[in-house]
């Protein structure tokens, strides 16, 4: 079962821009959805998403 149901609206936002901006630069603009993000989001774990979530609100990544 996933973790991405305890998250907060505002902390999911910030993670999959994050994942978005590092993990799916590569990939064309189409692929890269709120729900790839998602599916990366669910697959590097609760403790990297810890960490993704505290350098997206350090580099205020939503403000950019």
């Amino acid at each position: 079962m996933s973790f991405l149901h305890t998250l907060k609206i505002e902390e999911r936002r910030i993670l999959r821009e994050v994942v978005k901006r590092v993990h799916l630069k590569h990939h064309p603009k189409e692929f890269c959805t709120n729900r790839e993000a998602d599916k990366v989001i669910a697959t590097i774990g609760p403790e990297i998403v810890e960490k993704f979530i505290r350098i997206g609100k350090n580099t205020h990544i939503d403000t950019i």
